[in-house]
């Protein structure tokens, strides 16, 4: 008798007055909170239902730091859009001039067999509520056998001229879990010693040869209970000054990051600044993979191939 082909996994996009929340399998995968001060996914998990992101400031966790509240799971922000402050912009943190990214309207959810998808449309706003940039941001949420992928399309649109600032503190970005973080990091009081293991696209490993470099792609990969997870962000090759650098940090930070060229390279000569006219826009597009193993046994550098080349 022949055997029945498995099932596909169900994804499930459900609206909620906060948050959309995604389910894979009747099971929670993840959740858009659509803030303020900004948007931010929590948390993310592996197939095995385990957490690869910091819960805090979001929730708290025995064990777990408390450094950089505004390090919320994956967000985008950057730290001076005409002196505007979208990174560090936590109501609690020092500074006037902090900026807000505030949902405009949830375009479109739809659940179906192996991918679910969101789309929303944000505002960035000044310190006095007047808006810089209209974004549109969609995201596919895709299961491929042991991975979750998502798929991270983000439209900016200037409503005014702006100015993205050369600054390290910024942009793409995910907190990992406490167990995800460079091996010989503090561990916090009740907390795992951490563990993990950041390498690149060129086979650079830790904070001191990832930071500040370009790449393609950038993974984080440990082992907590016996199981070895690692997660990845991937940055396509069609992205603006493609391959990007990286705000790499052994504590725990992953961010894509292509305006701090005169931080990263050390050389106050070189501008990574970039100025938007009024109706100009800029397009990224970015895929995260939570995956078994490490970066080398989850076949990262051939996914990246493959997303590079259009194909799943």
């Amino acid at each position: 008798m022949a055997l029945a082909p498995p099932l596909a996994a169900e994804v499930k996009v459900s609206r909620m007055p906060d948050r959309i929340a995604v389910e894979i399998d009747g099971k929670p995968y993840t959740a858009l909170y659509f803030g303020p001060p900004k948007p931010y996914l929590h948390p993310l998990r592996a197939a095995s239902g385990t957490i690869v992101t910091r819960l805090f400031p979001m929730e708290t966790s025995p064990g777990e730091p408390r450094d950089h509240p505004h390090h919320r799971g994956l967000w985008l922000g950057h730290g001076d859009v005409n002196g505007y402050d979208f990174w560090t912009n936590e109501p609690g943190q020092r500074g006037a001039k902090k900026g807000r990214i505030v949902l405009s309207k949830v375009l479109k959810t739809r659940s179906g067999a192996r991918s679910g998808l969101l789309a929303a449309r944000f505002e960035w706003q000044d310190s006095e509520g007047r808006g810089l940039l209209a974004e549109t941001r969609k995201m596919t949420f895709r299961v491929q056998g042991p991975l979750r992928v998502i798929d991270v399309e983000i439209d900016l649109a200037a409503l005014q001229a702006v100015t993205f600032a050369d600054t390290k503190e910024g942009a793409f970005a995910l907190r990992v879990a406490p167990w995800l973080e460079e091996r010989g990091q503090q561990a916090p009081p009740g907390g795992p010693a951490p563990a993990g293991t950041i390498v690149n696209a060129e086979g650079a490993s830790g904070e001191r040869n990832t930071w500040g470099r370009r790449s393609a792609w950038l993974d984080y990969s440990g082992e907590v209970g016996g199981e070895k997870l690692g997660v990845a962000i991937l940055d396509h090759p069609g992205n603006p000054r493609h391959p990007t650098y990286w705000h790499a940090r052994g504590y725990g930070l992953m961010a894509a990051n292509i305006f701090g060229e005169r931080e990263f390279e050390g050389d106050k000569s070189k501008d990574g600044s970039l100025r938007l006219e009024r109706g100009r826009r800029l397009r990224f597009r970015y895929r995260v993979v939570v995956h078994p193993g490490d970066a080398a046994s989850a076949g990262i550098a051939r996914l990246y191939r493959e997303y590079a080349k259009g194909r799943r």
